[in-house]
This record gives structure tokens, C-alpha cells and sequence, in this order.
């Protein structure tokens, strides 16, 4: 097994945050005595959020057992995504906002069973490629305020904003939103931009139409109050473990959360 120097873009601040985080949990656990620090097992988390660092070579630069890193990043895990805010928390914090952003982002996978046919649900025809969808909140600066729990990648945006509740909550907490058109029609407190093609329900097609120049000045506008909000889903995306999960399906809400949490508390 090889052995190299390594580095990752992750501020001391934040290691230290992980650390003391993890060494509070360990007082409430009242442990005694582990085979690594608490400042250890916080730089082996980051190293397999930020960087995508399996647990064989985790293990391996760590001198454990692959159990025992495993064991190790679950429990740090858990830790990071309990500091997730929930919806409500996040409400709150939108409600103080002159205006948030709302979007829909893929997280690749590739840990799904194909032959059975169980991998149809995780299969974006948008993106082309199995994932599970997420959807994120941010703030005027594209700042994140809150990412969902995921869902299989075939919903559509609206299905899975409609899932998680997030039209009836903006709309009670009275924050002005800006999305784009897959959000369209779907709360009153929500400005989605004007759809070439509308569904006719005489025909029940959907037709085209021309925009006209103030639609077109509406749409122009939309889209530049959302472009910030695209950088909450870079930041997400920034750290490697989110580009593409290898692990189960199941286990990307844990992730998502972990991340976020690191994002918002660090």
C-alpha cells in the first residue's frame, strides 16, 4: 500500500469546529479511551466529505482497522447531520430575507439495482444519469439557507417541492421566491418566469407561444435575481462525496445533512 502527502481546501476553523464538536458527543457518550483523537476522526470525516476518500485508504492512512474507520466516520456523520437546520429553523431564517432563491439539484449515484428494474425511480431523463434530487433554499448572496432530504432522481422539481412542503411553507412564512419555470403556478408567493409553451387544456397539448417584450424583460429579471442562488448548489457540490455517492441511496440524506451542517455551523 502506497503512501503520499495530501492537502484539501478545508479551514483550520472548520477542523477545529468538527473537533470540538466530536469531543462534546464523546463526554455525552462518557467515553474513555479510542484508538484515534477526536481531532483525528474530525480530519478523517472531512477527508471523506471534501476529497471522496474511501475507507480502505482512510484506514490505511490512519493505521485502523477498515471497521474501525468505518464505525469512526458513521458516528461522525451522525454528529455533523444532527447540526442540520430543519425546515421550520430555516422558515425563520428566510423570513428575514428580502427574498430567497429555490432550486433543484441532481446528485449522482451509482449504487442501484439494475436488473431488477429498482433502479427506474433514481433515473433523471433530464440529466440522463441515475441520482437523487435535492432541493435548496438560498439566500439574495447564495448563501445556503437549507437543502431537503433527497428523493429519487426521477421526481420533478415541483413533485419533489410539493413532497417536502416547501410551497405551503414559503407561503406561510411570506417570503417572496425566485425559480425557475419548472416551479411555475405553484404558490402564489413564488415568481417563476414565463413558459414559451403552455398547457392547453381545451386540446390538452402544450403549445407555443410568443413572448412578448415585458415578458421577456420579467423572465431577464427572474433569472438574474437567481443566478446568485446557483453557488449554494456549487458550494454543495464542492464537496467530493456529494459529486457522485457510492454508497446506498438511502444513505444520501445523511450525507446531504453532514455537509450542510458543516456549511452553516462551521
Amino acid at each position: 500500500m502506497l503512501v503520499y502527502p495530501s492537502a484539501m481546501t478545508v479551514s483550520t476553523q472548520t477542523l477545529t469546529f468538527v473537533a470540538t464538536t466530536l469531543r462534546e458527543h464523546r463526554k455525552t457518550l462518557g467515553t474513555r479511551w479510542r484508538l484515534l483523537s477526536s481531532g483525528q476522526q474530525a480530519l478523517m470525516v472531512l477527508a471523506h466529505l471534501r476529497k471522496g476518500e474511501t475507507y480502505r485508504d482512510l484506514a490505511v492512512g490512519f493505521k485502523v482497522g477498515t471497521t474501525t474507520a468505518y464505525r469512526y466516520l458513521r458516528e461522525a456523520l451522525r454528529v455533523l447531520a444532527a447540526l442540520a437546520p430543519t425546515l421550520e429553523e430555516a422558515m425563520a431564517v428566510a423570513a428575514r430575507k428580502a427574498y430567497v432563491t429555490r432550486d433543484g439539484t441532481l446528485l449522482r449515484i451509482d449504487r442501484v439495482a439494475m436488473a431488477s428494474g429498482n433502479d427506474r425511480p433514481y433515473f433523471s431523463g433530464k440529466h440522463k444519469c441515475h441520482g437523487v434530487n435535492v432541493q435548496v433554499i438560498a439566500d439574495p448572496a447564495g448563501r445556503l439557507i437549507w437543502a431537503s432530504p433527497v428523493l429519487p432522481g426521477a421526481r420533478h422539481d415541483a413533485g419533489a417541492a410539493a413532497h417536502h412542503a416547501l410551497p405551503a411553507a414559503l407561503t406561510a412564512a411570506g417570503v417572496t421566491t425566485y425559480a425557475d419555470s419548472a416551479y411555475h403556478g405553484v404558490a402564489s408567493t413564488i415568481r417563476a418566469p414565463f413558459r414559451k409553451s403552455r398547457y392547453d387544456k381545451a386540446t390538452r397539448r402544450f403549445v407555443s407561444r410568443p413572448l412578448s417584450a415585458g415578458m421577456k424583460a420579467v423572465n431577464k429579471s427572474i433569472a438574474q435575481m437567481r443566478a446568485p442562488g446557483e453557488r449554494a448548489n456549487a458550494n454543495l457540490k464542492s464537496w467530493r462525496i456529494l459529486r457522485k455517492i457510492r454508497s446506498s441511496p438511502t444513505q444520501a440524506t445523511l450525507l446531504v445533512n453532514a455537509v450542510q451542517g458543516l456549511i452553516l455551523k462551521a
